[in-house]
């Protein structure tokens, strides 16, 4: 059975660099279903306390949550707001938090991001790197992709061939976890 990824990129924009990168990289990944979603598919209220008691979890956090079920991998491209995540992500974040406590269900994860700049998003990647473990994220590589319109082309994907070879050894770790999820459910 083909193992399933989640894939996304964390922002709304139609012009997203991060959902093209979430786009292309979901596209390399042989022998596995993609589950590939749009965030904007998953519109919620900005989340306060206040509100979960007044209306529960809405049915949107909680179609997000069944994509995060359903998969056997987890990959997220990050658009970097200010240094942080997108608002969207962020409130989609909290609204999928509270839904049940264990929030990426620890599915093996790979992280991305990009940016126009030399950064390629490293300060939102270090962000998701320090909370996913405590929100049962199993983060087992992530990439970086800087100065995403010199090293990025649509019809080719990565040109740069330095920045193509981690991106290949990243996804080849990210593969390899898929694999032992298999090894560990056998062993149970």
């Amino acid at each position: 059975m083909k193992k399933r990824v989640l894939s996304f990129g964390a922002s709304t924009s139609s012009r997203s660099i991060n959902k093209q990168l979430a786009w292309y990289a979901s596209q390399q990944l042989q022998d596995v279903e993609i589950d590939y979603v749009e965030l904007k598919d998953f519109e919620l209220p900005l989340f306060s306390v206040d509100l979960e008691a007044e209306i529960g979890h809405p049915e949107a956090a909680i179609r997000f949550k069944e994509h995060i079920r359903n998969a056997d991998g987890i990959m997220i491209s990050f658009a970097e707001h200010n240094g942080n995540y997108t608002a969207v992500f962020k409130n989609l974040f909290d609204w999928i938090s509270r839904v049940e406590k264990s929030t990426w269900l620890g599915k093996p994860m790979f992280l991305m991001a990009t940016s126009p700049g030399g950064r390629g998003g490293q300060g939102v990647l270090e962000i998701a790197r320090k909370r996913f473990p405590f929100m049962d994220g199993i983060i087992v590589t992530e990439f970086s992709l800087p100065f995403f319109n010199k090293n990025f082309d649509p019809q080719e994907g990565i040109l740069n061939q330095e920045l193509l070879e981690r991106f290949d050894e990243a996804k080849n770790i990210f593969l390899s976890s898929l694999q032992k999820t298999d090894l560990l459910q056998d062993n149970d």
